[in-house]
């Protein structure tokens, strides 16, 4: 008996230490599956106060924006500002002359976090209540970082959330890159089920992106998750660099078409938070 109680023992050691090396790597892995909050913005500054510059910068103009869009963009406190938590876009009808001497007949706002603040991967986060009517377009989206050096669309687009109009029920993800992109980009959508408007209430717009992966939800409903190998042949995945992050409401353009007699103004679009994670 004894001859074998030493070996017996070691191996039961050795199990023991096998079992939880295993249990700490299994402990270590499930931890790694934790989203950690890195960036947010809760809007919550006093009633009427601009956004955070710390954090947001307009994007000024009313050349189109390569969409063929009728709002000039202002970094009026008009078009943005916090109220009661939130942050307020509002779209409004009236004529504007900017000083690249454009004149357009609405105006609006357009947010980004390009000098702030960018992120490479991540859980990119935003719970919003969008605008309604024929023509009015609100998105919550992502560009590359790289913009300037490599343009678009090799930077790379992430649409978390795009709405038009016409289409209440209905929001769009995508993903635009080089030779997919406009109205080849990769595309999908997410239907209310009940067919309300997605301007009667908030809703949680995300996307969880990492290495080859990019996955889109709308109130945790997973609904569309794109891959490298989901791309046309011979075009390229472009995610694998850091991005910024914007929020607009346009008016008009190629996709959602002019406002009409149908469509009321101002128009804004209610934004609760922008909350960025990132794998603890």
């Amino acid at each position: 008996m004894k001859t074998f109680r030493a070996p017996l023992l070691a191996g039961c050691v050795l199990v023991s230490l096998l079992m939880f090396g295993i249990k700490s790597d299994a402990v270590r892995a499930q931890k790694s599956t934790t989203w950690k909050l890195v960036w947010q913005d809760e809007f919550n500054e006093k009633n009427g106060s601009p956004v955070n510059a710390k954090k947001w910068t307009h994007e000024v103009g009313g050349a189109g924006w390569g969409n063929h869009e009728l709002e000039y963009y202002t970094n009026r406190i008009e078009n943005s500002y916090q109220a009661d938590g939130m942050l307020v876009i509002k779209a409004i009808k009236e004529s504007f002359s900017g000083t690249d001497r454009v004149t357009r007949e609405y105006t609006s706002a357009r947010l980004t976090t390009r000098k702030n603040f960018t992120v490479t991967y991540g859980k990119i986060e935003a719970r919003i209540k969008v605008p309604r009517g024929q023509g009015i377009w609100p998105a919550f989206w992502m560009l590359g970082a790289d913009i300037d050096s490599v343009h678009w669309p090799r930077c790379g687009e992430i649409d978390i959330m795009e709405n038009i109009g016409k289409e209440p029920a209905t929001i769009h993800g995508t993903i635009h890159g080089p030779g997919y992109f406009g109205n080849k980009g990769l595309t999908s959508s997410y239907l209310l089920s009940n067919r309300k408007s997605f301007a009667d209430s908030f809703h949680t717009f995300t996307v969880e992106w990492e290495p080859n992966i990019i996955r889109f939800y709308c109130d945790n409903n997973l609904y569309k998750t794109v891959t490298p190998a989901d791309l046309p042949s011979g075009t390229s995945w472009v995610y694998d660099h850091s991005f910024f992050i914007l929020l607009n409401v346009a008016v008009g353009g190629d996709w959602p078409g002019s406002p009409d007699a149908t469509t009321s103004f101002p128009q804004e679009m209610l934004v609760d938070y922008v909350r960025v994670y990132q794998r603890d």
